[in-house]
């Protein structure tokens, strides 16, 4: 090792060339910063910049770097599941196995751990806590000393979706304290993902006074921080892709409440004609208005049915064509007659059997949170009686309503890809719709939650490309 050790800027530089990589002048900026806070004595740090600015690779080469100026170092990262923590760690690990500067901390055979997770570099002393190690927000670190927390991307929208789930993760950052040995650094990266974030600013904030370098993608000019790899039109369909509320949050680094969304039904476009059906080479084909479809299902959120009687039995029914483009083509709201011969739920299931017939749906998905876990086998029976060719497979919502209808429709309604039916814009959909707010409770939403599920469970397609030409076949011989 030279008497010098290397600057961060000068080590993750050595790394890169190694590596055919470049240093971009952002990078360098963040580099120097982490350096510069680590020499000012700054033990309470907050890194945010923008999804796809490699943020988890450049602090991976910041932990490398202490480990090589001070391989006494014990550093712990502490991320949303232990399999993300596992990744920074494991990168880690690479970098010190690769690095030509770090030949030195390699551990001699048999010396100490180096597996994913966890791995001990070569160092004087006997200590009792790895070099490195990677837990899970909801692991067990009681017990472990550290000299560096990382706190990688600690909140994720899974757990930050609800006041009490914030609340617990809260409690569970809280704990790093007590891991730390005095004197030692903290540093939290990422992204917020809610209003009430935990990288908020104000003197209430979680992380008030820590030291922020904030790295949104666009100025206040609307410029890209990044051209080279995110031009304006990069930009644009990124924005058209995620919506307008991700957006914010993700790339401008912007706590923006939910309340700001809004759902306009005049960014769906009308159209009025039926889907057709028909059969060449061997194949079935399904088109709307002269585009073929190539997916499509329905998505059913039961309930009761009863006219004024809270939730309502919806099933809404969607398709998509290669382009990436949606077309909601019914939203069924589903009664029942409380004198008919037949229970409530063979009345439903017959209704959606035969819509599911008369719209040759694939699939209808049932939602069983609720009262729907005994209904998939009844809707497969009347599948059955009336001979519809569908398949019927149960769903299970783990995220907040909420969530679910914005990450569906906030995106396809930005980007003008959702076209409605006539007779979803002439229902109560729209006013549905409409009056949505996410942040008000007791506002109808089952119409929007059926076609979020809708929305939600189709694959992402990529626009069809073709194949670049091939100026002549192989000639070589086998």
């Amino acid at each position: 090792m030279s008497q010098r050790p290397a600057d961060l800027v000068e080590f993750a530089w050595i790394w890169n060339q190694a590596n055919g990589l470049g240093t971009p002048p952002l990078h360098r900026r963040v580099l120097r910063w982490l350096q510069a806070r680590d020499a000012a004595g700054d033990r309470r740090l907050l890194l945010m910049a923008f999804r796809g600015f490699g943020k988890s690779t450049l602090v991976g080469l910041y932990c490398a770097w202490r480990l090589y100026c001070a391989p006494q170092t014990r550093i712990l990262v502490v991320a949303a599941d232990h399999a993300l923590a596992t990744k920074m760690v494991a990168n880690v690990r690479r970098i010190l196995g690769r690095h030509p500067l770090c030949s030195a901390l390699l551990p001699g055979h048999g010396e100490g751990s180096w597996a994913s997770d966890r791995f001990t570099v070569a160092r004087d002393g006997v200590l009792r806590d790895a070099s490195m190690m990677a837990a899970g927000i909801g692991g067990n670190i009681t017990g472990a000393r550290a000299d560096l927390i990382i706190g990688d991307d600690v909140e994720v929208a899974g757990n930050c979706d609800t006041p009490a789930k914030r609340e617990e993760l809260r409690e569970r950052l809280t704990e790093a304290e007590f891991v730390l040995v005095p004197g030692g650094t903290i540093l939290f990266v990422g992204t917020p993902h809610a209003e009430d974030s935990l990288y908020a600013e104000g003197a209430d904030a979680f992380l008030s006074g820590y030291r922020r370098l904030v790295l949104p993608l666009l100025d206040a000019a609307g410029r890209s921080a990044w051209p080279e790899r995110f031009p304006d039109e990069a930009v644009a369909a990124l924005r058209d892709r995620v919506g307008p509320l991700a957006f914010r949050r993700q790339m401008l680094l912007e706590p923006v409440p939910m309340g700001a969304a809004r759902l306009d039904p005049a960014a769906m476009s009308r159209y009025g004609a039926e889907i057709e059906y028909r059969e060449a080479n061997g194949r079935g084909l399904l088109s709307l208005m002269g585009t073929r479809l190539v997916s499509g299902g329905g998505w059913w959120d039961p309930a009761y049915g009863r006219p004024g009687s809270g939730d309502a039995s919806v099933l809404a029914a969607t398709f998509s064509d290669a382009e990436g483009r949606h077309y909601l083509h019914r939203v069924a709201y589903l009664l029942h007659d409380p004198e008919a011969e037949e229970d409530a739920a063979t009345q439903q299931c017959r209704a959606v059997a035969a819509l599911a017939r008369d719209l040759m749906l694939p699939v209808v998905r049932v939602e069983t949170n609720g009262l729907g876990r005994f209904l998939p086998g009844l809707l497969r029976r009347e599948m059955s009686r009336i001979g519809a060719v569908c398949t019927v497979t149960e769903a299970v919502s783990r995220r907040a309503k909420s969530e679910r209808i914005l990450a569906a429709l906030d995106p396809v309604l930005a980007a003008r890809r959702l076209s409605a039916h006539d007779s979803v814009l002439r229902g109560r959909f729209v006013r549905e719709m409409a009056e949505w707010r996410p942040d008000t409770p007791g506002l109808h939403d089952d119409a929007l939650d059926a076609v979020a599920g809708c929305l939600l469970a189709e694959p992402v397609r990529l626009p069809f490309a073709p194949p670049a030409p091939r100026t002549a076949l192989p000639w070589r011989g086998f």
